[in-house]
């Protein structure tokens, strides 16, 4: 009986969570200042911060003030 995951020399298994990130990456990019990429890796809170502070706002609080995220 042969084994159903079996994998072929030329066709590696697909890394799911490194592709999420080239596509995070990607979003952030085209679309980075309404926090797309932040929703699309599931980090909701981080996402509604970057649609609800200005440019200004964010680097005062996080950079300056050096306030974690949560």
């Amino acid at each position: 009986m042969e084994n159903s995951k079996t994998e072929h020399w030329n066709n590696p298994p697909v890394h799911r969570e490194e592709n999420k990130k080239v596509v995070a990456g990607i979003l952030a990019i085209l679309l980075g200042f309404l926090g797309i990429h932040k929703f699309y890796l599931g980090y909701n809170k981080e996402g509604i911060i970057y649609l609800t502070r200005t440019d200004e706002e964010f680097y005062q609080t996080y950079q300056v003030g050096q306030k974690g995220w949560f």
